[in-house]
């Protein structure tokens, strides 16, 4: 499989995972959470890119090779739409806020 094809047979898909991320990313702003810790983040980070480095090495063949490639891909989107809803966000509520 190629990627050009991945992309155009779950275009749907791929934009619904933009939006959705792009909800999320404008919601995430008011939240007031502790978030996650330094360890965490490290420990997933390294999730992330092993299955990255599985990706582009074609470790993973087959089916699951392919399910694999699609979850990285809106994955990738989904981080795109939360980092564009986030700024979006802080820009509209920092231009609505009074000058001190």
């Amino acid at each position: 499989m190629t990627m050009p094809y991945l992309v155009s047979f779950h275009m749907g898909w791929l934009i619904g995972s933009v939006l959705l991320g792009f909800c999320m990313g404008w919601i995430s702003v008011v939240q007031r959470g502790n978030g996650t810790s330094k360890v965490t983040a490290r420990w997933l980070a390294a999730l992330v890119a092993g299955l990255v480095a599985a990706s582009f090495a074609h470790v993973v063949p087959g089916r699951f090779g392919y399910w694999l490639d699609l979850g990285l891909v809106l994955f990738a989107c989904y981080l795109v739409g939360c980092t564009i809803g986030a700024w979006l966000r802080y820009w509209v509520v920092s231009r609505s806020q009074p000058v001190a």
